[in-house]
């Protein structure tokens, strides 16, 4: 038989899948909130492979198409027949099981990109946009934010599939070994070429050749790389014979390769031949939305590698996780995660469990600051002391530091300081003149 899950709506299966991978899933089309057309968008933006039944009414023809055009397995209309759904499931997990076995490996388990922020809707659309494409790729985006993940995800989704993924990070090689390590070489070429090797385009040959931090490649490489594009050989280092491969080039770099241009440590011709689709990975502090997310799934990761029971944060530690800047990105917060699964002390981690590093960063730089409590706080040791008249004193000082602020922000200007407070621009002149504010301003 087959295992069952049911969800009364699009999100909770959505959330439900970066967690486990069913081998199909049916849907409605019409449904509370989101529906099942646009569920079928999302589902094929991160899944392609996974076969998609949309269930329809009989009249809804253009729903039917519109199912058909999304990318659906398929579809299944209204009144049906039990045993006909049923068959129609079975074909569908075999279809599965059949196109996503060449491409499963041991190193996929836990690659799957996760996100519900808007920002990576976009990386998932252009994802699936770009499934059976073997179009070039240049992925761009601050250290730690998933570049590798979004170029295993476009490899996975491709053509390339069961053919080699190889990866070779520019700035971690020295740049007198980069030569021998993407084009190999020949035995006797240098000292100690005892015997002869493949670089990394001949072990990628069929498949795809991954090149982070492409902006630190050497400037003499990157004439190879040039010519290796444009006619798909190269000679080894020492060799005299060409090698003649086909790959596909998916670069990535934290740097505005433009700029790099511009100064002249890039090459332009090779920038417009890697700049044919780009895809912008954005920083943890762009998607804070998914901090928890993403936190609960290193956590679980954490938990598991570790062969512990999952830690949970405390609602107070998840809020303060989902103010920080993280500038090492989701590489930081998948380190601070292991982090707490060892070193704190209960299962249920609270804000003083945090590392001590992350709560000097709030300190510093005022992540984590809720301006209500800080007044709720101020309020309260003021009539402690017993002070009357709270709001006599709060109320200037309040306005007094908003139209200061504005006007800072809008360069002194006063009609654009005033839009900037929800007020008119004689309201505003009042109030600097109330407050005595007319020489400060």
């Amino acid at each position: 038989g087959m295992e069952v899950r049911l969800f009364e709506e699009a999100d909770s299966l959505l959330s439900a899948l970066g967690n486990a991978r069913p081998d199909v899933v049916i849907s409605d089309i019409r449904m509370p909130g989101m529906d099942g057309l646009e569920l079928l968008e999302r589902i094929h933006q991160r899944f392609p492979d996974l076969p998609v039944i949309i269930i329809t009414a009989h009249s809804d023809l253009d729903s039917a198409v519109s199912a058909y055009e999304g990318g659906a397995f398929e579809y299944l209309p209204k009144p049906f027949d039990v045993d006909e759904a049923v068959e129609l499931a079975r074909r569908a997990v075999a279809h599965h099981r059949k196109v996503v076995a060449p491409a499963e490996s041991p190193t996929d388990k836990g690659t799957e990109i996760i996100g519900e922020a808007a920002s990576m809707q976009e990386v998932f659309r252009a994802i699936g946009r770009l499934s059976r494409s073997n179009i070039t790729v240049l992925i761009n985006g601050e250290s730690g934010t998933g570049k590798e993940l979004v170029a295993q995800a476009l490899h996975r989704h491709s053509p390339r599939a069961d053919k080699p993924f190889i990866a070779l990070n520019m700035a971690a090689i020295p740049h007198d070994l980069l030569e021998s390590e993407l084009f190999g070489h020949e035995r006797g070429a240098f000292t100690g070429a005892q015997n002869a090797r493949k670089g990394r385009f001949e072990q990628a040959d069929g498949g795809t050749l991954f090149l982070d931090e492409i902006g630190d490649m050497p400037a003499e490489l990157q004439t190879r790389l040039l010519r290796v594009l444009a006619d798909g050989e190269f000679y080894r280092v020492g060799g005299h014979d060409p090698v003649k491969v086909d790959v596909r080039i998916i670069a990535a770099t934290h740097q505005h390769l433009e700029d790099r241009v511009e100064e002249g440590l890039f090459r332009e011709d090779l920038f417009h031949r890697l700049n044919v689709i780009r895809i912008h990975v954005p920083a943890l502090r762009e998607r804070r939305e998914d901090i928890a997310l993403l936190a609960r799934h290193f956590l679980n990761v954490a938990a598991e590698e570790l062969n512990v029971e999952t830690k949970t944060l405390d609602k107070e530690a998840e809020a303060y996780l989902g103010k920080l800047d993280w500038p090492g990105n989701v590489r930081q917060l998948e380190n601070t995660c292991r982090w707490l699964t060892v070193m704190s002390p209960s299962q249920v981690i609270h804000l003083d469990d945090l590392p001590p590093e992350l709560l000097q960063e709030a300190r510093s730089n005022g992540a984590g600051e809720d301006w209500v409590d800080v007044l709720r706080h101020w309020a309260d040791r003021q009539l402690t002391r017993g002070t009357v008249g709270l709001l006599d004193s709060a109320t200037p000082q309040f306005e007094r530091t908003m139209i200061e602020t504005a006007l800072r922000h809008s360069g002194g200007r006063r009609q654009d300081a005033a839009r900037l407070l929800g007020w008119g621009r004689n309201t505003l002149t009042r109030k600097i003149k109330e407050l005595g504010m007319e020489e400060l301003v």
